[in-house]
């Protein structure tokens, strides 16, 4: 089986926020040429109230076991929100020896399914990966990449269409990573994810770039702006939501403000996509509501 070498998680991490924070940032006079990004080892260790031997030694992955006390001096530093420093704590956490069973396949459950087909907004369900695993008609409609067997992140970075269908791709690509990141927390050894990654990190700069900020937001709803080749701009809001279960799927639609150019165009959109709903009793054969018989 495939598995990612044993990662220093916590010092990747440390690094590449420091190399985010500039002395300016914080207030600290920057002399001379500075040979790396952002702050020195030596200087978030001061501000965080640490030896720069300590802080060395948790960048490298050689101390491994920060107190909690620590963690928060070094997110106050590196000026991390509550979203980054939970997520500081979390990979400095000690992770449990287990072995990891064969993925099994995630099923949506009736019901979301159910609300995929009644909702009448572009809906569609994502794993842990990011795969879809459902979608209505109206969501392959407004976004043709989103269709059962793809995945949001690959189709994001190497889908020209896709790229082309989003007016602010770059914003929007790398919240979904953000948000992937947040969701996987620590756990990133899963050979499907370390694959995709992996796929990812070659195949596109953009992703590269992204990727090694470790940046991780929490699940909110955002604005979305496309320009589809149907019905022109729309200025829409998607909300995504935790599927019940164990499998971490989460339901995702786009909605439009009602009232709004933009819920028009959804709605020419759904008008142009959705068939009819045939009802049992429009099958040939079967009687109207007066008893007469029904003709197709």
């Amino acid at each position: 089986m495939e598995r990612m070498p044993e990662e220093n998680r916590l010092g990747d991490y440390l690094r590449a926020r420091r190399e985010l924070v500039t002395p300016a940032d914080l207030g600290l006079p920057a002399h001379g040429t500075r040979r790396v990004p952002g702050l020195r080892r030596e200087e978030v260790a001061m501000l965080a109230g640490i030896s720069s031997d300590y802080y060395l030694r948790l960048e490298q992955g050689r101390d491994r076991n920060p107190s909690a006390q620590v963690l928060d001096a070094l997110a106050r530093v590196l000026r991390l929100d509550d979203t980054a420093t939970a997520y500081l704590h979390q990979l400095a956490a000690p992770r449990p020896r287990t072995t990891r069973r064969r993925p099994r396949r995630p099923s949506v459950p009736p019901a979301t399914a159910q609300l995929l087909d009644v909702i009448g907004l572009p809906a569609f369900v994502t794993d842990r990966t990011l795969d879809v695993i459902a979608a209505n008609p109206l969501a392959t409609a407004l976004v043709p990449s989103v269709r059962v067997g793809e995945n949001r992140l690959r189709s994001f970075f190497l889908d020209p269409a896709e790229q082309a269908l989003h007016a602010d791709w770059t914003r929007t690509a790398a919240q979904c990573v953000a948000v992937f990141r947040r969701r996987l927390g620590s756990d990133v050894d899963d050979p499907r994810i370390v694959r995709l990654v992996g796929e990812l990190s070659l195949a596109s700069a953009e992703f590269r770039k992204v990727w090694a900020r470790h940046d991780v937001r929490p699940v909110v709803d955002k604005p979305i702006r496309m320009n589809h080749p149907q019905v022109g701009e729309l200025s829409l809001t998607l909300s995504k939501l935790d599927v019940d279960g164990p499998d971490g799927l989460m339901l995702a639609l786009y909605h439009a403000a009602p009232g709004t150019e933009d819920a028009e165009r959804l709605a020419l959109l759904a008008s142009l996509t959705t068939e009819p709903v045939r009802r049992p009793t429009d099958a040939p054969g079967t009687r109207t509501a007066d008893g007469s018989p029904r003709t197709t």
